[in-house]
């Protein structure tokens, strides 16, 4: 009897709707918007889906508002946005779905402690996911006719115009092809960026279950379906939290600074302060590129990002350039806590590479010996290599390195999905006091971008089939073929990949080789420039270029063209945040939008390197981007 009733009240709350809503979607039909033919709604199912997949309803809640914003003012009717507020209903139950509201003060009335109030005249477009069985004839007909992709296992997406009049009675219409585009171009985006929110522990009261976040603002690339496009294939949105968030109130929000545009920069701050050794280190004032002893620099007392040789060049710097960017910078400053690996057991500052690889007794060993400078006069490529894998990996114990030996399979014959290296390490049974994970992460790296970022190359691993990378500017990796060996039993017995690594690093004898560095994995070695070598190479499925320091290199010019004219999923590692900014710039100065924001990577080194003039957070690897996904 209790199971019966449970199922009932089930069947009840997924007809009729509970908690907050306005109760399940109307019986508009998408077939009679104009403009909206059958290719449009594919691509609406389709972006719901995506959205859907990535279960924002986990930590969003009805009072988590965001701001959205799709391109400029005059791409829509009336110079306006069409919407401008977005809100997540069903997170802790009722219908499950999205708002979008015409404004935040919409979005405010409307938002009850315990459900949706009605309030007249406010008109919102719902996106609601129902189970198919309950949902009205035309829409499963439409489902069935033209085999519309489902959002999980059953649930398909009604999407309506809701209006609630004088007399709180709700009034749908059919939404326009205008507002179609919109909430497609918001679907996409949102997808891509709720999953950068991070929470704020200070925020919420300790008693509550509901997660606040940091300010939080992010612009990404959509690209059209061709249906959609109006002229442009991609367009800019922008998502932030809470709405109206812009990027330099997200700057001073953050970082909490007292300081505006017309104060001073306080006293200068010696490197000491900063609690790090920095005996024998020398320093380079990022204004006049001085070299001094680390313990006699300074660094701006606000950000403690930038270094300085004197107390004048600090107060030029200010005055010039540092005033507008300091706030920036101290938010970057802020993310070290959350970019430092916290797992692992061993040293991971490497100020000096060299005594940080003395201190795991792994200085100039095996592959080692590309992480610090006594062997910078062997070319890349050409270390000399002695015995096996144990000299390899720098003869650690034989529980400290990954074996040559295929993983636990379990029955199933499909390619590992990692979320990061606990897991590998638990995977692999490594002590986390081994220090492998520092050259594993270019490795593993191209791997997480093929089988968790490229959602066409990951369906391709997953059809048993060959994927074409083309891997730009190698340079230490070229000596580290070991690592990328790992590659092939993390594919599990699916699937193959061929990498094709080009760049002016690649040593002339090594140019024009093949190996099959294991069973499943096979690279290539060109030696040159990208653009001038293309065209001899097979055609790539993904374009990956780690560490790449864009803003370096004016090589880099011809070959981003070739990667706009290619359209093929190209993704861009570099170790800082500051740095990743500067690739933006370069990518987008080249025509390129970047379609994946920058994140985190999970399998960035856990090794904090560096630099002379700045004290940003460095890790290899640290941060992700692609353009053309």
């Amino acid at each position: 009897m209790d199971a019966h009733l449970k199922n009932v009240f089930a069947r009840f709350q997924e007809q009729y709707g509970s908690g907050p809503g306005l109760g399940p979607g109307s019986a508009t039909r998408l077939k009679k918007v104009e403009g909206a033919n059958d290719a449009v709604i594919r691509s609406l199912y389709r972006g719901a889906a995506a959205l859907y997949r990535t279960g924002p309803w986990k930590r969003l809640r009805p009072g988590h508002l965001f701001g959205v914003r799709v391109g400029k003012d005059t791409d829509w009717s009336g110079n306006k946005q069409p919407f401008s507020c977005v809100q997540f209903i069903g997170g802790d139950g009722g219908d499950l779905g999205f708002y979008m509201f015409r404004s935040e003060n919409d979005a405010k009335k409307m938002m009850g402690a315990r459900e949706t109030i009605r309030v007249p005249n406010v008109e919102l477009l719902r996106v609601t996911y129902e189970v198919e069985s309950l949902m009205f004839p035309s829409h499963r007909k439409l489902i069935k006719t033209l085999a519309l992709e489902a959002s999980g296992n059953d649930r398909f997406p009604v999407i309506d115009i809701a209006r609630c009049t004088s007399s709180y009675e709700l009034k749908f219409r059919n939404p326009s092809f205008e507002e179609l585009r919109f909430v497609y171009a918001i679907m996409r985006a949102i997808s891509l960026m709720h999953p950068l929110l991070q929470q704020d522990h200070n925020s919420a009261p300790k008693w509550s279950r509901v997660v606040c976040f940091e300010p939080f603002i992010e612009t990404v690339d959509v690209q059209w379906p061709p249906e959609m496009a109006k002229g442009n294939e991609l367009v800019a949105v922008t998502v932030s939290h809470p709405p109206g968030q812009g990027y330099e109130e997200k700057a001073i929000a953050v970082a909490n600074s007292t300081f505006t545009n017309n104060i001073e920069p306080l006293k200068e701050e010696t490197s000491a302060d900063l609690n790090v050794n920095l005996n024998g280190i020398l320093r380079q004032c990022s204004v006049c590129e001085k070299q001094v002893h680390g313990e006699q620099s300074i660094c701006c007392n606000h950000c403690r990002a930038v270094n300085y040789c004197s107390p004048i060049c600090q107060k030029q710097d200010w005055k010039e350039t540092h005033k507008s960017t300091c706030g920036l910078y101290k938010v970057m400053m802020e993310r070290e806590e959350e970019l430092a690996m916290k797992i692992f057991m061993f040293s991971c500052s490497a100020e000096q590479p060299c005594k940080w690889l003395e201190s795991l007794n792994l200085h100039q060993k095996g592959m080692w010996r590309r992480k610090c400078s006594c062997y910078s006069h062997c070319p890349y490529g050409l270390l000399p290599i002695k015995g096996d894998l144990w000299d390899s990996w720098g003869g650690l114990d034989y529980n400290e390195y990954p074996q040559d030996t295929p993983f636990p399979r379990d029955g199933m014959s499909s390619p590992i999905l990692l979320s990061g290296w606990s897991e590998y390490y638990n995977l692999r049974s490594l002590p986390f006091s081994s220090a492998v994970a520092d050259i594993l992460s270019h490795a593993l790296t191209v791997y997480y971008i093929l089988t968790a970022l490229s959602i066409s190359s990951k369906n391709l691993l997953l059809k048993g089939k060959e994927v074409i990378v083309h891997y730009l500017g190698p340079e230490g990796e070229l000596d580290w073929m070991p690592a990328f060996a790992e590659i092939s039993h993390l594919l599990n017995g699916m699937g193959n990949i061929q990498i094709v690594m080009v760049g002016p690093g690649v040593p002339t004898n090594l140019s024009g080789t093949t190996s099959g560095i294991s069973s499943r994995v096979r690279m290539n070695l060109v030696r040159g420039v990208y653009q001038e070598e293309s065209t001899y190479l097979p055609s790539p499925h993904v374009i990956v270029a780690l560490n790449c320091g864009l803003e370096c290199y004016p090589t880099w010019g011809g070959a981003l063209d070739l990667v706009k004219s290619m359209g093929v999923p190209a993704f861009f590692t570099d170790q800082s945040e500051i740095s990743c900014a500067n690739v933006k710039q370069v990518l987008r100065s080249a025509g390129l939008h970047i379609t994946h924001p920058v994140t985190p990577n999970p399998f960035r080194s856990p090794v904090r390197s560096h630099g002379s003039s700045t004290n940003f957070p460095s890790y290899s690897n640290c941060f992700v981007l692609g353009v053309n996904t």
